[in-house]
């Protein structure tokens, strides 16, 4: 069933929302199968993939239309070898390699980035899809010091892509995805970090998220027309069937979040989740990985399997300014100790 893309008269819809035949509803199977030729013969490297993901339904799809190589990457070699098990039995004819990755520390993710550019017989990564996450954490630091959800979601990824990035651009159609949310709405980046004294649980998780659309925008920005890289980032929708939130108390967590968007004068605040299934979630981490038509939209941000209407979506000017994209990227090469000038 066709959806429209805004019941707003035309001259008050953006530009850039592109049409799509998609709707909240369909699943990643759906979208796989009519971009199975996309698929086929691809290596794409996902992180975050252990039971209960969204990253694992993702791989799991994709993988009935014969990728070439599925590289899944995670902090716990158990659950990783879980997935493998899991690919084999269901998927024997695809190739799968595992990657240990902890996002949470700097000198976790180089080691990880030099396994993978160690690997001669992977001369390419076509794309990749940053889905590992963690959501509403009480305060911590990394080891390296920083806010744990900054850290997490946002530093540990960047540096990851940017590390392994020569292997990326050695694809004839490189891509980079990155797994934010509609929770960006929680917060712009924060750029005065007071060690916690001020810490909201919902802020840093918006924070974060925030930070994952601005990378998509930086990097489209500085490598779509210099080296071809297409970057996306997306909301999958709320999933309350994964392991996301499953530390999260819901009687009492709920209540605070609402708060924060009340505060905000986000329109969630007084609003019912709008729950999606796993498989309708991962429906947009396919379509951004393999629509061929995103490429007139470079730096998009998607949901539901097309661009983000803002003016039909949650979609926050803080997180698709290229003013603020920038500024992150230079405030993220400092905290990681490297620059990546391209």
């Amino acid at each position: 069933m066709k959806e429209n893309a805004s019941l707003l008269p035309k001259k008050f819809i953006s530009k850039h929302v592109m049409a799509s035949s998609y709707t909240a509803t369909t699943t990643a199977g759906e979208v796989a199968k009519d971009l199975a030729h996309q698929i086929k013969g691809k290596v794409i490297l996902t992180t975050g993939v252990s039971p209960k993901t969204l990253g694992a339904t993702f791989v799991e799809t994709i993988a009935t239309a014969e990728p070439a190589l599925l590289i899944l990457a995670g902090r716990d070699t158990t659950k990783l070898k879980h997935m493998k098990g899991v690919m084999n039995t269901t998927q024997p004819q695809v190739q799968v390699r595992l990657l240990q990755l902890d996002l949470g520390s700097l000198a976790a993710v180089r080691k990880s980035a030099t396994e993978v550019k160690s690997w001669n017989d992977v001369p390419h990564i076509d794309i990749l899809v940053s889905s590992a996450g963690i959501m509403a954490t009480d305060f911590w630091l990394s080891p390296d010091g920083f806010e744990g959800q900054l850290a997490t979601n946002h530093l540990g990824h960047f540096l990851f892509a940017n590390l392994i990035m020569d292997k990326i651009l050695a694809s004839k159609s490189p891509r980079v995805v990155n797994i934010s949310s509609d929770g960006h709405r929680l917060s712009p980046i924060r750029w005065v970090f007071k060690g916690g004294e001020t810490y909201n649980k919902w802020q840093a998780y918006g924070q974060s998220k925030t930070a994952n659309i601005l990378m998509a925008v930086s990097l489209a920005e500085k490598l779509g027309s210099k080296q071809g890289l297409l970057s996306f980032s997306l909301h999958p929708g709320t999933i309350m069937t994964t392991s996301l939130g499953s530390h999260i108390d819901w009687t009492v967590d709920y209540e605070t979040l609402r708060a924060t968007d009340r505060a905000m004068g986000n329109a969630e605040g007084w609003a019912d989740f709008k729950v999606k299934s796993a498989e309708q979630g991962a429906a947009t981490y396919v379509y951004a990985a393999f629509e061929p038509s995103l490429k007139a939209h470079n730096g998009a941000y998607l949901e539901d399997s097309k661009i983000a209407d803002p003016w039909m979506k949650t979609v926050k000017p803080w997180a698709t300014s290229s003013i603020e994209a920038e500024r992150l990227w230079k405030l993220s090469e400092e905290l990681v100790g490297q620059e990546f000038d391209y």
